[in-house]
């Protein structure tokens, strides 16, 4: 074997070794890149956002309720052939004058300073002169005034049961503040129902109550349909009103009236679960008034709720979405302003129930706990 073929085999040995490792660096360099290097970190996770939502129905259209004069026919609808005919609201019978809300007692002596009853959203008495009569014009007879469409009927679905714990406000007409709590309690099984409320405000270390409120009945197809209401305020004695089906007339404990009762009629502590009863119906049944005859402890009166819009409120519970009815003042049967809102997120429950007195006072319950019994 000569030299230079000696150096020419041990050069073709060097290039197939520098070809063998060049192959098997590019099949680890391969397998690397698909597999991925042991030990390397993985990314993170990204956890799954926690997003809340609240019911918001769209807000019916408005329309005004439209009244007749008296004597006045009304003007012929067509009847579509293919939709039922439907119910005609009949109005509220004449409702007597209400009388005169008697004088809270002083507080003991004991008690430095005064405490405020009227602390529920119950509506002040008419205590005005009665208008003037009207004055006979060329063009003809005046014109009737314009009777509350009580007794429609509404499409209704009750709330189920819950007990609320509220916050209570209230700003005398002289800029007095007060503060307390209120218990309010709604149970129902489908066929009967009970509503109790228990308002306080704090003096000094002392928890003083000012009033109670308890009602119960059936359930039937107009909703809630009361028995019997008992009210109960400080320095004053139990009074009690009673709602006769069968006979159609709320009389009193305290008064010796006897008042034609129409189609679901309520008592005060029955209002705000009627109306969310009547949100989870039908929201758009809150495009028009909503007239409800409401027996009290002396008299009955017919209750017009108007909706004002979709409001937030800012609750311990926090922001909630709610929905707010009005009670505006009317001449002649009650001079108070009540407002409440009803949370659609939270099946229609009352969240917050304002009163503003005739004086200016001002008194506000706002929901801080909802209890819903187990299962």
């Amino acid at each position: 074997m000569t030299i230079a073929s000696f150096f020419s085999r041990q050069r073709r040995a060097l290039a197939m070794c520098a070809a063998t490792l060049a192959l098997h660096y590019v099949t680890i360099d391969w397998l690397t890149a698909r597999i991925g290097t042991a030990g390397a970190p993985e990314e993170p996770v990204p956890m799954p956002m926690k997003v809340s939502a609240q019911l918001r129905p769209a807000l019916p259209v408005r329309t005004a309720t439209v009244q007749r004069q008296a004597g006045t026919p009304a003007p012929a609808r067509p009847r579509s052939p293919d939709r039922a005919p439907s119910r005609i609201a009949v109005p509220a019978d004449p409702l007597p004058e209400p009388l005169p809300e008697p004088v809270a007692e002083p507080l003991p002596a004991t008690v430095a300073a005064p405490v405020p009853v009227d602390l529920l959203a119950a509506p002040q008495q008419a205590g005005a002169a009665p208008p003037a009569p009207a004055v006979e014009s060329p063009a003809g007879p005046p014109a009737a005034p314009a009777e509350p469409m009580a007794g429609r009927r509404f499409r209704v679905d009750l709330p189920p049961t819950a007990s609320f714990e509220l916050d209570v406000k209230r700003t005398d007409a002289d800029g007095t503040q007060w503060s307390g709590s209120a218990d309010m309690r709604w149970q129902t099984d489908g066929s009967t129902y009970k509503v109790g409320l228990e308002v306080g405000v704090s003096m000094l270390v002392a928890r003083v109550g000012l009033l109670e409120l308890a009602s119960e009945g059936t359930i039937d197809d107009a909703g809630i349909a009361p028995r019997k209401m008992t009210e109960k305020r400080r320095s004053r004695s139990m009074t009690a009103t009673h709602f006769d089906h069968e006979g159609k007339r709320i009389t009193f404990s305290a008064s010796t009236a006897a008042v034609p009762m129409v189609p679901g009629a309520q008592d005060k502590a029955t209002v705000p679960f009627q109306l969310a009863a009547i949100g989870r119906g039908d929201v758009n049944q809150f495009g028009s008034d909503i007239d409800i005859q409401v027996g009290e402890d002396r008299e009955a009166t017919v209750y017009r709720f108007v909706l004002v819009g979709e409001e937030e409120l800012e609750t311990r519970m926090g922001r909630l979405v709610t929905w707010r009815l009005a009670r505006p003042p009317r001449p002649g049967s009650y001079n108070a302003r009540l407002d409440i809102w009803l949370a659609p997120g939270l099946d229609w429950y009352p969240v917050q129930i304002r009163n503003t007195e005739r004086s200016g006072a001002v008194t506000t319950q706002t929901v801080t706990k909802i209890l819903r019994p187990a299962g």
